[in-house]
Protein backbone atom coordinates (compact mmCIF):
# COMPACT_ATOMS: atom_id res chain seq x y z
CA UNK A 1 0.00 0.00 0.00
CA UNK A 2 1.47 3.34 -1.07
CA UNK A 3 1.22 5.91 1.71
CA UNK A 4 1.91 9.61 1.93
CA UNK A 5 4.76 10.86 4.09
CA UNK A 6 2.18 12.26 6.50
CA UNK A 7 0.47 8.87 6.87
CA UNK A 8 3.82 7.20 7.50
CA UNK A 9 4.55 9.78 10.20
CA UNK A 10 1.26 9.02 11.94
CA UNK A 11 1.83 5.26 11.95
CA UNK A 12 5.41 5.50 13.22
CA UNK A 13 4.35 7.99 15.91
CA UNK A 14 1.61 5.64 17.15
CA UNK A 15 4.06 2.74 17.28
CA UNK A 16 6.58 4.83 19.19
CA UNK A 17 3.95 6.04 21.66
CA UNK A 18 3.11 2.40 22.34
CA UNK A 19 6.74 1.77 23.30
CA UNK A 20 6.75 4.58 25.86
CA UNK A 21 3.19 4.84 27.15
CA UNK A 22 1.21 2.37 29.20
CA UNK A 23 -2.48 2.09 28.43
CA UNK A 24 -4.36 3.31 25.40
CA UNK A 25 -3.13 6.00 23.04
CA UNK A 26 -5.52 8.89 22.49
CA UNK A 27 -5.75 11.89 20.19
CA UNK A 28 -4.08 14.13 22.74
CA UNK A 29 -1.04 11.84 22.90
CA UNK A 30 -0.73 11.80 19.14
CA UNK A 31 -1.23 15.56 18.86
CA UNK A 32 1.67 16.18 21.24
CA UNK A 33 3.89 13.61 19.54
CA UNK A 34 3.34 15.01 16.05
CA UNK A 35 3.24 18.67 17.04
CA UNK A 36 0.11 19.30 14.99
CA UNK A 37 -3.27 20.83 15.78
CA UNK A 38 -5.97 18.61 17.30
CA UNK A 39 -8.23 19.09 14.28
CA UNK A 40 -5.47 18.08 11.87
CA UNK A 41 -4.65 14.97 13.87
CA UNK A 42 -8.33 14.03 14.18
CA UNK A 43 -8.70 14.23 10.40
CA UNK A 44 -5.53 12.22 9.87
CA UNK A 45 -6.67 9.47 12.23
CA UNK A 46 -10.07 9.32 10.54
CA UNK A 47 -8.38 9.00 7.15
CA UNK A 48 -6.13 6.15 8.27
CA UNK A 49 -9.03 4.43 10.02
CA UNK A 50 -11.01 4.52 6.76
CA UNK A 51 -8.03 2.90 5.00
CA UNK A 52 -8.02 0.06 7.51
CA UNK A 53 -4.70 1.02 9.09
CA UNK A 54 -6.05 2.17 12.47
CA UNK A 55 -8.82 1.35 14.89
CA UNK A 56 -10.39 4.33 16.60
CA UNK A 57 -13.75 4.31 18.32
CA UNK A 58 -15.32 7.73 18.99
CA UNK A 59 -13.66 9.20 22.12
CA UNK A 60 -11.73 5.94 22.46
CA UNK A 61 -8.15 4.79 22.08
CA UNK A 62 -6.16 4.55 18.88
CA UNK A 63 -4.52 1.29 17.84
CA UNK A 64 -2.87 -0.17 14.75
CA UNK A 65 -4.52 -2.87 12.65
CA UNK A 66 -2.34 -5.71 11.35
CA UNK A 67 -1.70 -3.79 8.13
CA UNK A 68 -1.10 -0.59 10.07
CA UNK A 69 1.38 -2.37 12.31
CA UNK A 70 3.28 -3.74 9.30
CA UNK A 71 3.58 -0.27 7.82
CA UNK A 72 4.56 1.25 11.16
CA UNK A 73 7.26 -1.36 11.77
CA UNK A 74 8.66 -0.71 8.30
CA UNK A 75 8.97 3.01 9.06
CA UNK A 76 10.48 2.38 12.49
CA UNK A 77 13.06 0.08 10.87
CA UNK A 78 13.93 2.70 8.25
CA UNK A 79 14.18 5.51 10.82
CA UNK A 80 16.37 3.62 13.27
CA UNK A 81 18.71 2.22 10.62
CA UNK A 82 19.14 5.72 9.21
CA UNK A 83 19.97 7.02 12.68
CA UNK A 84 22.49 4.23 13.16
CA UNK A 85 24.08 4.87 9.77
CA UNK A 86 24.32 8.59 10.40
CA UNK A 87 26.24 7.95 13.62
CA UNK A 88 28.45 5.09 12.46
CA UNK A 89 29.17 6.16 8.89
CA UNK A 90 28.92 9.94 8.94
CA UNK A 91 29.97 10.91 12.45
CA UNK A 92 26.72 12.47 13.62
CA UNK A 93 26.15 12.72 17.36
CA UNK A 94 23.16 10.94 18.85
CA UNK A 95 21.33 14.22 19.44
CA UNK A 96 21.56 15.21 15.75
CA UNK A 97 20.23 12.12 14.02
CA UNK A 98 16.49 12.13 14.78
CA UNK A 99 15.56 15.17 12.71
CA UNK A 100 17.96 14.16 9.92
CA UNK A 101 16.45 10.67 9.76
CA UNK A 102 12.94 12.13 9.65
CA UNK A 103 13.96 14.12 6.57
CA UNK A 104 15.47 11.10 4.82
CA UNK A 105 13.10 8.30 5.79
CA UNK A 106 10.43 9.04 3.19
CA UNK A 107 12.92 9.24 0.32
CA UNK A 108 14.87 5.98 0.66
CA UNK A 109 13.86 2.63 -0.85
CA UNK A 110 13.56 -0.70 0.93
CA UNK A 111 16.50 -1.94 -1.16
CA UNK A 112 18.65 0.92 0.16
CA UNK A 113 17.63 0.18 3.75
CA UNK A 114 18.40 -3.54 3.39
CA UNK A 115 21.85 -2.70 2.01
CA UNK A 116 22.42 -0.17 4.76
CA UNK A 117 21.47 -2.83 7.30
CA UNK A 118 24.06 -5.19 5.81
CA UNK A 119 26.74 -2.47 5.62
CA UNK A 120 26.23 -1.73 9.32
CA UNK A 121 26.52 -5.41 10.25
CA UNK A 122 22.80 -5.92 11.01
CA UNK A 123 22.64 -3.87 14.21
CA UNK A 124 19.98 -4.85 16.72
CA UNK A 125 19.64 -1.40 18.31
CA UNK A 126 19.96 2.21 17.23
CA UNK A 127 22.22 4.80 18.93
CA UNK A 128 19.54 5.48 21.56
CA UNK A 129 19.20 1.81 22.48
CA UNK A 130 15.87 1.37 20.66
CA UNK A 131 15.25 -2.03 19.07
CA UNK A 132 15.56 -2.09 15.26
CA UNK A 133 12.88 -4.30 13.67
CA UNK A 134 14.14 -7.07 11.40
CA UNK A 135 13.52 -7.09 7.65
CA UNK A 136 10.71 -9.63 8.11
CA UNK A 137 8.87 -7.32 10.52
CA UNK A 138 9.71 -9.15 13.72
CA UNK A 139 10.64 -7.03 16.73
CA UNK A 140 12.76 -8.40 19.55
CA UNK A 141 11.26 -8.09 23.01
CA UNK A 142 12.70 -5.28 25.10
CA UNK A 143 12.27 -7.33 28.29
CA UNK A 144 11.25 -6.07 31.72
CA UNK A 145 12.09 -2.41 32.15
CA UNK A 146 10.97 0.76 33.94
CA UNK A 147 11.56 4.47 33.62
CA UNK A 148 14.60 5.65 35.56
CA UNK A 149 12.37 8.24 37.24
CA UNK A 150 10.29 5.40 38.71
CA UNK A 151 13.20 3.36 40.03
CA UNK A 152 13.28 3.25 43.81
CA UNK A 153 16.15 4.31 46.04
CA UNK A 154 19.05 1.92 46.51
CA UNK A 155 18.44 0.08 43.23
CA UNK A 156 21.00 -0.93 40.62
CA UNK A 157 20.10 -0.98 36.93
CA UNK A 158 21.42 -0.92 33.39
CA UNK A 159 20.26 1.79 31.00
CA UNK A 160 18.39 0.13 28.15
CA UNK A 161 17.27 3.02 25.95
CA UNK A 162 16.78 6.77 25.86
CA UNK A 163 14.07 8.76 24.10
CA UNK A 164 15.31 10.66 21.05
CA UNK A 165 12.46 13.15 21.19
CA UNK A 166 14.42 16.08 22.68
CA UNK A 167 17.96 16.76 21.47
CA UNK A 168 18.69 19.03 24.44
CA UNK A 169 17.84 16.21 26.84
CA UNK A 170 20.12 13.86 24.91
CA UNK A 171 23.04 16.29 25.24
CA UNK A 172 22.29 16.69 28.96
CA UNK A 173 22.11 12.95 29.61
CA UNK A 174 25.26 12.20 27.63
CA UNK A 175 27.12 14.79 29.70
CA UNK A 176 26.09 12.86 32.82
CA UNK A 177 27.14 9.51 31.37
CA UNK A 178 23.53 8.30 31.28
CA UNK A 179 23.66 6.48 27.96
CA UNK A 180 22.57 2.99 26.80
CA UNK A 181 24.49 0.13 28.48
CA UNK A 182 25.64 2.37 31.37
CA UNK A 183 25.15 0.93 34.86
CA UNK A 184 23.78 3.07 37.67
CA UNK A 185 22.76 2.84 41.30
CA UNK A 186 20.12 5.16 42.71
CA UNK A 187 20.85 6.86 46.03
CA UNK A 188 18.12 9.36 46.80
CA UNK A 189 14.99 10.60 45.04
CA UNK A 190 13.96 14.14 46.00
CA UNK A 191 10.61 14.43 44.30
CA UNK A 192 9.75 17.83 45.75
CA UNK A 193 12.94 19.21 44.22
CA UNK A 194 12.59 17.13 41.05
CA UNK A 195 16.06 15.59 41.45
CA UNK A 196 17.46 12.06 41.61
CA UNK A 197 20.88 11.37 43.14
CA UNK A 198 22.66 8.35 41.71
CA UNK A 199 26.06 6.82 41.00
CA UNK A 200 27.26 6.02 37.51
CA UNK A 201 29.20 2.75 37.75
CA UNK A 202 32.19 2.03 35.52
CA UNK A 203 34.26 -1.20 35.74
CA UNK A 204 37.48 -0.72 37.65
CA UNK A 205 36.64 2.88 38.60
CA UNK A 206 35.13 4.55 41.63
CA UNK A 207 31.40 5.35 41.37
CA UNK A 208 30.70 8.77 39.90
CA UNK A 209 28.09 10.69 41.97
CA UNK A 210 25.55 12.32 39.67
CA UNK A 211 22.35 14.33 39.92
CA UNK A 212 19.73 14.12 37.20
CA UNK A 213 16.42 15.94 36.93
CA UNK A 214 13.37 13.71 37.22
CA UNK A 215 12.04 15.27 34.01
CA UNK A 216 15.08 13.98 32.10
CA UNK A 217 14.98 10.67 33.99
CA UNK A 218 11.55 10.08 32.42
CA UNK A 219 13.33 9.88 29.06
CA UNK A 220 15.48 6.96 30.25
CA UNK A 221 14.40 3.31 30.38
CA UNK A 222 16.38 0.95 32.61
CA UNK A 223 16.49 -2.76 33.33
CA UNK A 224 16.68 -3.17 37.13
CA UNK A 225 19.12 -5.67 38.61
CA UNK A 226 17.54 -8.62 40.38
CA UNK A 227 16.90 -7.97 44.05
Amino acid sequence: MALTASSEDYLRAIWKLGEWKEGRINLGDLTRELGLSPSTVSEGVARLTAKGLLRHAPYGGISLTDEGRAQAVRMVRIHRLLETGLVQLFGYSWDEVHDEAETLEHAVSDVFIDRLDAALGYPRKDPHGEVIPAADGTVASAGDSVLLAELGEGRSARIERVSDRDSDVLVYLEGLGLVPAAHIETKRVRRAAGIMDLDVLRPGEAPVPTQVSLAAARAVVVVPAAE
